[in-house]
C-alpha cells in the first residue's frame, strides 16, 4: 500500500534533486524513472516494489514491474532511497530526504499495514546511547510490531 504524504510542503525538491543527480551520474531519463520518482516524492512511508508498481499504473503510466525494480536499484545505488526491512521478508523502499525528515515504523501483525511514526524523545534516547556507548551511529530504524486499531479485538 502506498500512502501519499499529505504534509509534504515542496513536492518538487526531492524529485528534482534525484533527477539531477541521476542525470549527472549518467543514467538515462526514462518514463519509468520519472513516474516512479514522482510517486516516491509523494510517499509518506515505505512501500514494496509491487505496491509502487500498482500505484504508478493507477496513475495511468504503463510501467513494467522489472522497470520499477531497475529504477529502485539505481536509486538505492545512488543513496537516494533506502530499503526498509520490517521483518516480514518484503523489501520496502522510501526516499532519503536531506531535509532532516526521519521516522520509524509501526507494523500491524494482523493485516501487515506499515505506518510511519516520529518521537523526539526516542531520538534523544538514541543519541544518549551513542554518547555513552562510544559508537558513532550512522543510521537507525526502529520497527514496532503490534495490532493496529482495526485489528485489535473489540473491548
Amino acid at each position: 500500500m502506498v500512502v501519499e504524504n499529505r504534509y509534504h510542503r515542496d513536492m518538487s525538491t526531492w524529485s528534482s534533486e534525484v533527477q539531477d543527480r541521476l542525470r549527472l551520474a549518467g543514467y538515462r531519463n526514462g518514463a519509468a524513472r520519472t513516474a516512479l520518482v514522482d510517486l516516491l516524492d509523494t510517499q509518506s512511508c515505505c512501500a514494496s516494489a509491487a505496491d509502487l508498481h500498482e500505484a504508478v499504473r493507477r496513475r495511468g503510466r504503463n510501467v513494467g514491474l522489472a522497470s520499477v525494480y531497475r529504477v529502485l536499484d539505481s536509486l538505492l545505488e545512488s543513496g537516494l532511497v533506502q530499503r526498509v526491512d520490517v521483518g516480514d521478508g518484503v523489501a520496502r523502499y522510501e526516499p532519503v530526504r536531506t531535509s532532516g525528515e526521519h521516522h520509524h515504523h509501526l507494523v500491524c501483525t494482523g493485516c501487515g499495514k506499515v505506518e510511519a511514526f516520529t518521537d523526539p524523545s526516542l531520538e534523544r534516547a538514541i543519541h544518549r546511547v551513542e554518547e555513552t556507548s562510544g559508537y558513532a551511529v550512522d543510521t537507525h530504524d526502529v520497527v514496532l510490531h503490534g495490532a493496529c486499531a482495526d485489528c485489535q479485538p473489540a473491548a
